[in-house]
């Protein structure tokens, strides 16, 4: 069982760059006598979610796949979303077993997948939250299990640096402090990303891209800016990619609302008490907006400030094997009075990454939720 159910989770991740907002699935089909007649991964929102593919696949092949067990990441779909009911072509199909990883706990699924497959005579296992498999499932969508248990996106944040901590010169200076090699990777978890965040002290210092360019993509991911004022120029770099752009801010301007969304840009206004963006309802807007993963790249001011309300769960950093000395800090979290106060971290991993070190460090206690509760959903 695991062997096959390790292959749909290998599945899944081929829809890492692909899927969203949908997670990312995966489904093999196996015959009793335990050969695969046919495998697939979700495809791209509106598209076949993974067990149509695996169908199809089959299919294609002249594999019949009466009497043969599914194994999937995620319990098939009871509703119409975006697409059909997978449980529905299960059945249709003869599939005699199910076998998953996870419920879904969204309340047009909540178990009904499996539900309507025992009324239909078929057999279902699901593995409990515990296994190594379904840890490894969560981690693979955990944006998509933030978004819908929490009603937020996963807000990881990117940060490069040299190894005393230092991001730029003290004269603004910053490229590069990181490798082509640390570029790239940095690329690659934009890409996996549903939505790039930034803020307009970045765009005025830098004017950057903020696109996937080092690394294939299927898609690029939507921009999101905290821009305030409204000083986004509108010959700014982050208008080039194919792609939706928001801009949240917090001081009406209509005339340059105007000459933005004339560019394609989105203008969202969510004023906190000192007249800056409310950075909590931005977050909550987005995962509205169906975003599961959040990159953020930005600026020790807009860092400092998701990182002080505790917006933020987890921190990619690279580390440059250099020391600078003065310049300018990862964020601007403030001084602290007591180490009690700082932002606990939990390594999750490290690695070299050509001459520069990777650290991924979650905030304590943000990836606590249960993979099994909550609120979810594949539609």
């Amino acid at each position: 069982m695991n062997h096959f159910l390790s292959q749909a989770l290998q599945l899944a991740s081929q829809s890492l760059t692909l899927s969203s907002p949908n997670p990312r699935v995966g489904c093999v089909l196996v015959s009793p006598d335990r050969q695969i007649l046919g495998q697939g991964q979700t495809q791209r929102a509106g598209g076949p979610h993974a067990e149509i593919m695996a169908l199809r696949d089959a299919q294609a092949q002249a594999r019949p796949v009466q009497g043969a067990t599914a194994y999937v990441t995620l319990e098939p779909c009871s509703h119409h979303g975006r697409t059909g009911p997978c449980c529905d072509a299960l059945i249709a199909a003869g599939i005699a077993k199910v076998v998953a990883i996870h419920t879904d706990p969204n309340p047009l699924v909540a178990g009904q997948g499996f539900g309507r497959l025992r009324a239909a005579g078929v057999h279902v296992e699901v593995l409990p939250p515990d296994h190594p498999l379904a840890r490894q499932a969560h981690e693979l969508n955990i944006g998509f299990f933030s978004r819908m248990i929490r009603q937020l996106p996963w807000v990881r944040m990117k940060i490069a640096a040299s190894l005393d901590g230092k991001t730029a010169l003290l004269n603004g200076t910053s490229q590069w402090i990181t490798s082509p090699q640390a570029r790239a990777d940095g690329h690659a978890w934009r890409a996996r990303a549903c939505a790039v965040l930034t803020g307009i002290g970045t765009v005025l210092a830098d004017d950057p891209k903020l696109d996937v360019r080092l690394v294939p993509t299927q898609r690029q991911p939507t921009l999101a800016l905290v821009d305030s004022g409204l000083e986004t120029p509108l010959d700014a770099s982050l208008f080039i990619a194919d792609r939706a752009r928001w801009i949240w801010a917090a001081v009406r301007n209509e005339s340059k609302q105007s000459a933005l969304e004339r560019g394609g840009a989105t203008v969202l206004y969510r004023p906190n008490a000192q007249g800056k963006v409310d950075l909590a309802a931005m977050l909550q807007d987005l995962a509205a907006r169906e975003i599961n993963e959040l990159h953020v790249e930005a600026g020790h001011k807009l860092n400092g400030s998701l990182l002080g309300a505790g917006l933020v769960d987890e921190l990619l950093i690279y580390l440059a094997p250099t020391l600078i000395g003065q310049g300018t800090d990862m964020s601007n979290l403030g001084p602290l009075t007591a180490l009690s106060q700082a932002v606990p971290l939990a390594f999750q991993s490290t690695a070299m990454i050509g001459p520069d070190l990777r650290v991924l460090a979650r905030i304590s206690g943000h990836d606590g939720f249960s993979p099994g509760s909550g609120k979810s959903g594949k539609n």
